[in-house]
This record gives C-alpha cells, structure tokens and sequence, in this order.
C-alpha cells in the first residue's frame, strides 16, 4: 500500500488551492497612530512586513550612519505613505492642491 500519494494529496498547497486562504490577509502600506515615534513611517513598514518595529528602526538607522540614505528614505515615506486614516498620501494631497489652483 503506498501512502505516499494520499499524503501529498491531503496536503493543500495555499498558491495553488483556492479554498485556502492565508489566515493573515496583507495590510495596507500605511503610517498607523500606534506605535509612532515620530511620524509612523517605521511602524508601517514594519506592520506591512509583518517584521517588529525595531528591525526597520534600526535599518533606518544604520543607513543614516552609513551615509545619510535613512533620513531621504524617511521623508520620502512621510510625503508617500498615507496615514492610517487618510484617503491620500501628503504628496498626493499637495499635488493635487497644486493642480486645482487657479492660474
């Protein structure tokens, strides 16, 4: 009796079975309120991941260090990413302003 293929069988492969589902569902890249230090950029990183906090903090970090690529990459997420309860991001917001201003 061979069991090998009743066992490959009742092993569902998540790709490719559309009955399951993963039981987390990927979050919106987002800045949430919780877990701000200064503007949330980190904890939605972190949270759109699912890594902890202080890994994206501390790669942040060290690419401030190691020549100043965090604090571009920071405020890039700032003007990017919008917040948690926000339609747009801040860059969005502004060009959208920009462009409905009469000239």
């Amino acid at each position: 009796m061979d069991t090998t293929t009743d066992t490959a069988e009742a092993i569902s492969d998540p790709t490719t079975d559309p009955d399951a589902s993963p039981s987390r569902r990927p979050l919106p890249l987002q800045r949430p309120f919780h877990g701000r230090m200064l503007a949330g950029v980190a904890a939605g990183v972190a949270d759109y991941l699912g890594v902890d906090v202080t890994i994206v903090r501390i790669v942040l970090a060290v690419l401030t260090v190691m020549g100043g690529a965090g604090i571009p990459i920071y405020l890039a997420g700032w003007l990017l990413i919008p917040d948690e309860d926000a339609e747009q991001s801040l860059a969005s917001e502004l060009i959208q302003s920009l462009s409905a201003r009469p000239r």
